[in-house]
This record gives C-alpha cells, sequence and structure tokens, in this order.
C-alpha cells in the first residue's frame, strides 16, 4: 500500500488488522503529543512512528483534530454506581470512597489525562469534552452527598459537589506528577464536617 492510498477492503480478517492500525495510530498520537504538543506534530511523524503509511491516519480521522477526539474517549469511564461507594451515615468514608474509585481508574492513563488537559487550552473540542466528564463528577458527587444526608441542604450540596468535583478535576489533570496524587482527605473532611456536623461514634480503645 502506498501513501495515500485507502486500506484494502475487508475480508474475513481485515477487521482485527484495521483496529490494531488504528489503536497503533492512537498510541504513536498519545506519545508524540505528550512530546511535542499537537501543533509541532505532524501526521507524517504519527504515521511513521505507528508504522503505517501516513494516508490511513486520514482513512481513520479525516482532520488531525479528530484524534483527539478519539483520545478523549480513550479516557477511563467515569460513571461510579452510587451504592458501590456510599457508606451509611458517613458522608467522609463515601466521598473518600468515590474519589478513590475515580483515581483507581484514571491511574492507567497518567499521560495521557495530563496530555488533553494541556491540549484543553487551545482546543475547543477538548475542552467541551472535559467539561462533559467534569459535569459527571459534580452530578456523582452530588447524589453521593443526597444518598447520605439525611436532611436537605440543596444549595451547600451543589456548592460542597463543585468544590470537591474541581479538585478532583485538578488532579487528574496532574496526574502525570506523582507528587500530585491525593485522595484528597483533608478536603473531604472538611465538606463532610461542614454539611454533616452529627457527632460520630468511635467505639473506645481496650484498656480505656
Amino acid at each position: 500500500m502506498t501513501a495515500g492510498s485507502r486500506p484494502p477492503a475487508r475480508g474475513r480478517n481485515a477487521g482485527v488488522g484495521s483496529t490494531g492500525a488504528r489503536e497503533r495510530i492512537l498510541d504513536a498520537a498519545v506519545r508524540l503529543f505528550a512530546e511535542s504538543g499537537f501543533d509541532a506534530t505532524p501526521t507524517s511523524r504519527i504515521a511513521e512512528h505507528a508504522g503505517v503509511p501516513k494516508g490511513l491516519i486520514h482513512y481513520y480521522f479525516r482532520r488531525k483534530e479528530d484524534l483527539l477526539v478519539a483520545l478523549v474517549e480513550r479516557l477511563p469511564e467515569q460513571s461510579v454506581p452510587c451504592e458501590e461507594v456510599v457508606v451509611r451515615d458517613d458522608l467522609a468514608a463515601s466521598l473518600r470512597g468515590l474519589v478513590a474509585e475515580l483515581e483507581r481508574r484514571v491511574q492507567p492513563s497518567p499521560v495521557l489525562s495530563h496530555l488533553l488537559w494541556r491540549e484543553a487550552e487551545t482546543h475547543e473540542v477538548i475542552r467541551a469534552a472535559l467539561r462533559r466528564r467534569f459535569q459527571l463528577v459534580v452530578e456523582q458527587i452530588r447524589r453521593v452527598i443526597e444518598a447520605v444526608l439525611p436532611y436537605d441542604r440543596a444549595d451547600d450540596i451543589d456548592t460542597a459537589a463543585l468544590l470537591l468535583a474541581r479538585a478532583v478535576n485538578h488532579g487528574h489533570s496532574t496526574a502525570r506528577l506523582p507528587e500530585s496524587r491525593s485522595l484528597l482527605d483533608s478536603e473531604i473532611g472538611l465538606i463532610a464536617r461542614a454539611l454533616d456536623p452529627r457527632p460520630r461514634w468511635h467505639p473506645r480503645p481496650r484498656g480505656t
């Protein structure tokens, strides 16, 4: 196949090879965009690193920006079932469970996460996708809080969900930096105490 030509017609095994080529292109794009930035990386270099003809990139991705759209889709799923993290009558533990699960999911892709948040500064398509993901985190935090609190504090809950989601978002945007990793224990503790000041019962240590 020469550069600029389309892939051969799909036969019985063509799908496997084609899928592999598309994934190699995306793998190369992540590495090169992380090293040099999106604008400074030509598609010819991506093709070279992926081991495919340049024309194959344009077969799968009509515009170079479509590579960024496809990379957003590689980010881990953020929808965490509420019942998996809620601890009855313990808001702090519930929020820590949610944040820990979101952190666990983003851990395999720190370079991709860091890259996309960086490129969001200049590409609206990335900003729009990340805004949608951010709003999903806000909604999940709100649902967890509402599942634990025994009373309605709608305005405070909205504010708390937004603040914690911003902290989570910041952690994911700097996920490539190990020293930035945190389960936000202090922030979660502060939010939990502000929303639910009910005293907690803790068993006394033996011998006291």
